[in-house]
């Protein structure tokens, strides 16, 4: 069976993530999604680099599932191009600020003239309205914004998180909003601009508490790792490591107290309710922490998995990668591409369909690779081509 998008060919002018990683998630379920990179790589080629070529980390990942192309559209022969590709495309991915689109051509009116029913998907970091909407920003400026850094770090410092959760979180609803607009011109014949921002996810992400903000003044501070909504709830020393452990509601409260052998905090009106013993977290986190450093990490995730309290140790990268679990899963794909030590471990289709699953079935591009093979699809013959790479259109 092939892919749900299969016959939609995306254009993909993303860079770095909340614009290819949308064009990525579109290649799982079978789109064709070209990605348009500079003559000489785009700026996002080389983060993180493991080839020779500076092909990074970051590229293998957001890519895969791609042809790639290599265009000048600043040109006038590579704006022709461009919009014989646009002619050819049912949606146009591109995360960058109104007036760079519009100078590129690919505003949604001019990209609407060439081809009527297309949908333009585009992310940018405050929206397309309001003060902020001509401000360039980042995965970290909208944690900022949300309030997520202020309440992840310590009253006295905020604390960003370390991967970048706003960007993917665009990406991932850009793409929702990407299948629902391909549906809808299913039945309409019309096509639509899809518009997300870095700070409507986070501020999504962060609702509940702004409406608890609003509404009566919590004022609420960072409190590190321990949370806010009940106890335990927090990062805990082993005698080897470290491990986490929330408990939310009286089941699990009573299941807690009992292992920790204090039956009498059951009855104890300062551990009443999750809201009490947030309240007293640091109470409970300081017997938590007396249990726990008597144990291994291996020892004290036995006893509450016996328990049935929601705990995990706390992995560096190479033990996430070495997992029991997260390798018979096969939560990453090992796929090649040239010039690398070994096989990248790419993280498969993060949501799993049961009679149209997506995958990953082509590595990613490298620079340029399919200039030729797109360009004789729209029609170039070998002489044009040719005389396209020596004026560096492509």
């Amino acid at each position: 069976m092939g892919g749900v998008l299969d016959g939609i060919r995306v254009l993909d002018f993303g860079r770095y993530i909340a614009g290819p990683w949308c064009g990525a998630l579109l290649g799982d379920f079978g789109a064709d999604v070209i990605r348009i990179d500079k003559l000489g790589g785009s700026e996002d080629r080389g983060i993180l680099p493991m080839t020779e070529d500076d092909t990074g980390a970051m590229y293998l990942q957001m890519n895969r599932n791609k042809r790639g192309m290599t265009l000048n559209p600043t040109k006038p022969e590579g704006r022709e191009i461009q919009d014989k590709l646009v002619a050819t495309a049912d949606v146009v991915v591109a995360n960058m600020p109104e007036r760079a689109r519009i100078g590129l051509g690919l505003d949604y009116s001019t990209l609407k003239s060439i081809k009527p029913d297309i949908i333009l998907t585009t992310a940018t970091a405050f929206g397309s309205t309001g003060p902020y909407s001509t401000k360039v920003g980042f995965d970290m400026v909208a944690q900022a914004m949300s309030g997520a850094m202020h309440l992840s770090g310590h009253a006295d410092e905020a604390m960003r998180s370390y991967y970048p959760w706003v960007d993917y979180g665009t990406a991932t609803l850009a793409a929702l909003g990407t299948m629902a607009a391909i549906m809808s011109r299913k039945e309409t014949g019309q096509g639509q601009h899809v518009q997300g921002s870095l700070l409507a996810t986070a501020l999504t992400n962060a609702n509940s508490t702004l409406i608890e903000q609003a509404l009566v003044q919590t004022n609420r501070v960072g409190t590190g790792n321990r949370g806010q909504l009940s106890a335990p709830a927090d990062a805990y020393k082993t005698s080897d490591g470290q491990i986490i452990i929330l408990a939310i509601g009286e089941p699990m409260h009573k299941r807690w107290a009992t292992l920790m052998g204090e039956e009498s905090w059951l009855t104890d009106p300062r551990f009443k309710d999750d809201d009490s013993r947030a309240e007293h977290g640091e109470i409970i986190s300081e017997r938590m922490q007396a249990w726990c450093a008597s144990r291994t990490s291996e020892q004290a995730l036995a006893e509450l998995e016996e328990a049935r309290l929601p705990a995990a140790p706390v992995f560096t990268p190479q033990e996430a990668l070495e997992n029991e679990h997260i390798q018979e899963v096969g939560f990453m794909k090992p796929v090649d591409y040239p010039g690398l030590p070994k096989p990248a471990p790419i993280i498969d289709t993060p949501v799993s369909l049961s009679e149209t699953p997506g995958g990953i079935h082509r590595r990613p591009p490298q620079l340029g690779e399919h200039n030729d093979e797109i360009l004789a699809e729209l029609g170039y013959n070998a002489a044009a081509i040719a005389h396209f790479r020596e004026i560096r259109v492509i």
